[in-house]
Parts: C-alpha cells; structure tokens; sequence
C-alpha cells in the first residue's frame, strides 16, 4: 500500500506543472553551477601542475556543485511538500484517506516515498553532470557517491519537516511559508555554527552534511539525519492519527 500511495503521488505531481518547472529550473541553475566551476577550474589548472598533490575537478567542481544543490533544494522543497496533506484538506479529499483502510503510517510513508524519489531524479541529474566529465579527465567516485548519499538525506530531512507542516494546515501556501520559515531558521543555525566548538555544530543540518561533501561519511551524522527524519516522520502519523481518532 505504501508504494501504492507513493506511485499516486508521483503520478499528481508530474501531471502538475509546479513539478516541470521546479525541475527545469533547479537544472537550469546547477547547469550553470557547473560550468562557472568549470570555468574556473581551467583558469587555474596551470596553476595547480605546480602542487605536489593538487586537488581534482572532483573537489573543485564536483563538490561544490552538490554544496549549492543542498541550498538550491532547500528552498524548492517547501513549493514541492506544502501540498501533500494541506492540499488533500483543501480539495476534502483528505476524509476519504482517513476513512479508508489503510494506516496513517501507509500514507504518510507513501507521500514521502514518492516526494524522494522525485528528489532522486534532481541527484541524478547532478550526477550526470559530473559524470560528463570524464570526457576529459577522472573523477573521484567516491566522493562523488558520498555527495550523492548527503544529499539524499539532506533531502529527505527536508521532505519530513515539509511533510509535518503540512499535516497542521489546509492552506498549501501557509505550508510552504512554515516548511520555508523553518528551513531558513535551521541554515541560520548552519552560520551560527561557524565555531568548530560550537553547540550549534550538532543542531545544524548543513554542517552534518559538508563531512559528506568532504567525503567523510561519519557515523554520528548518518544517526543524526536517521533521528532527525524519523522524529518528524512520526510526528506526522501521530498529527494524522489524532485527525482519525477525532473524527
């Protein structure tokens, strides 16, 4: 029933044009990401032949383009989550979910299943423009599969918290400002943890990510984004739950 309901929500999404014209461009904007890091690269390349152990088009051009895919995310997802619950309030088609036999962890797991695997389509456009490429040198797939990974879960951090907003209105457009509103307030976290003995550094989703645009794929940030995902996850059901209960 979960694949079922996330096959539906892609099935709505890619019918409506928000979806196309986010994807269009969120292309538009790492493409020319990518080719400013390009140009960039061959400004110094002769420079670089001078370093012993100089760093690649991976880390200067690779790296770089999935940091500002984080941030170019960041900000379409609360347009992309705000419809998910608020909008079946909107259209009174959320009464028949609740009445049907089904569990609000089906629906919930459904819509953000489908939601990611929209996101997955915007990774693996990113990939394909690193992979492009090797072309013309080599690449580190290593670090480029640790940010395709970070990036993921960045993403679906950000798809749970957009999701829980949604289930606590019946405007899209009070969703999308609360998951906006929300976002914003975690990547002021993200400046505020400049310090590198900052508290702060273990509350920011940003900076749990950049040991993964680094290339270090540490244990205490794969819990963090596990807990941080899983808390509003199930705050969602439980948000849903108490709609069933109530009637």
């Amino acid at each position: 029933m979960i694949f079922t309901i996330a096959c539906k929500e892609l099935k709505t999404l890619f019918a409506s044009p928000l979806a196309w014209t986010l994807l269009a461009l969120m292309q538009l904007v790492l493409a020319w990401i990518f080719l400013w890091r390009l140009d960039a690269f061959l400004e110094i390349q002769s420079q670089l032949l001078q370093i012993a152990n100089p760093p690649g088009v991976t880390e200067i051009i690779v790296a770089p383009l999935f940091a500002m895919a984080a941030v170019v995310l960041l900000m379409a997802t609360p347009l992309l989550t705000m419809r998910l619950i608020a909008e079946e309030r909107r259209n009174h088609t959320m009464t028949f979910l609740i009445s049907a036999p089904i569990s609000m962890t089906d629906i919930v797991l459904g819509k953000f299943i489908g939601l990611i695997i929209f996101f997955c389509s915007v990774i693996v456009l990113a990939a394909v423009l690193s992979l492009s490429l090797l072309a013309g040198g080599t690449l580190d797939v290593g670090l480029l599969l640790s940010n395709a990974a970070g990036l993921l879960l960045i993403c679906a951090c950000f798809t749970s918290l957009g999701l829980y907003i949604s289930c606590l209105t019946a405007q899209p457009a009070i969703a999308a400002a609360g998951t906006l509103g929300a976002l914003l307030g975690l990547w002021v976290v993200d400046i505020a943890a400049d310090d590198a003995d900052s508290i702060m550094r273990n509350f920011s989703l940003l900076k749990h990510y950049e040991n993964f645009n680094r290339g270090m794929i540490d244990t205490f940030d794969l819990a963090y984004f596990a807990l941080f995902i899983l808390t509003f996850l199930v705050l969602a059901i439980r948000r849903l739950d108490g709609e069933r209960l109530r009637g």
